[in-house]
């Protein structure tokens, strides 16, 4: 099996967080391919990763936060493709993601892109299940863009979840100015942290709470982030910011103190998702 990069070494912790989460006896989220997804890796994996990563005790609210992220991804991709009959979701750095399936599966007009080694695992585990297009490539470069543009290239969703905190700013900017050139009548889903977070003490922070409670060895962690929403309509005029959604908003949030941080600034915005239209 294909070593993952670091980063991409995420992905197992969001796939295994959504599965504990799902296994609980009133879940959060239903996600019986990301089981199946899980259990064939456990099987694959290198003993030191599996050791690290897939057998280490992750922090309730992690994983909580992490269900409670994807089901609201997958209500607004519902939303989307309720409006748009003909629409096209694009999961980008899709990692390990099975939400092909928790939005019905087949039928479904969907594209998933992530690194060749991720999706490389990926097909090597599910096989045959993989029914929709999957594009091997970075986010970051531009040929996957013209291969999306082949399918539509109006009433797209875009969905970019856990993923371009960890890349570089500039290359972001670059990379979301040519979504927003090539792309109209479409959306963004984007997951952001607050700019402060991705320099200095608090960086280190991040990093360090990554590896004690995760097992994550990301050495660069954060490395994009906005100091607000709207900043995002500042890297191309086709961005109409629309809303924004941080976990501590959701009435499932547990401990149910934890709400209690949705009207501050401050720690609400450290993490959170960006709503945008695409004109």
């Amino acid at each position: 099996m294909k070593a993952l990069t670091e980063v991409s070494e995420t992905a197992l912790i969001t796939l295994r967080s959504r599965v504990l989460e799902s296994e609980k006896v009133n879940p959060l989220i239903k996600d019986p391919m990301g089981k199946e997804l899980l259990e064939a890796l456990m099987k694959e994996l290198p003993h030191e990763l599996r050791d690290r990563i897939l057998k280490r005790r992750l922090s309730p609210v992690l994983t909580r936060h992490i269900a409670l992220r994807a089901r609201k991804y997958d209500e607004l991709c519902r939303e989307f493709l309720q409006k748009n009959a003909d629409g096209l979701i694009v999961s980008l750095g899709c990692g390990f993601d099975t939400r092909f399936w928790r939005l019905g599966g087949e039928g479904t007009n969907y594209v998933e892109l992530d690194l060749p080694g991720v999706i490389g695992i990926k097909k090597q585990m599910l096989k045959d299940k993989i029914s929709y297009p999957i594009i091997q490539d970075s986010v970051l470069e531009e040929d996957w863009i013209s291969q999306v543009k082949e399918k539509q290239n109006e009433k797209v969703l875009f969905v970019a979840e856990g993923l371009f905190m960890y890349l570089p700013k500039d290359l972001v900017i670059g990379s979301l100015q040519r979504l927003a050139e090539s792309f109209h009548n479409s959306a963004l889903v984007m997951e952001v942290v607050a700019e402060k977070y991705t320099r200095g003490m608090r960086r280190k922070m991040v990093e360090r709470k990554m590896r004690k409670g995760a097992g994550s060895t990301a050495g660069d962690y954060y490395q994009f982030g906005i100091s607000k929403a709207s900043e995002l309509e500042s890297f191309h005029e086709g961005f109409r910011v629309k809303g924004e959604w941080s976990f501590f908003e959701d009435p499932d949030l547990k401990p149910a103190f934890l709400r209690a941080f949705r009207h501050s600034k401050a720690l609400s915005k450290t993490q959170y998702t960006v709503i945008a239209d695409i004109a």
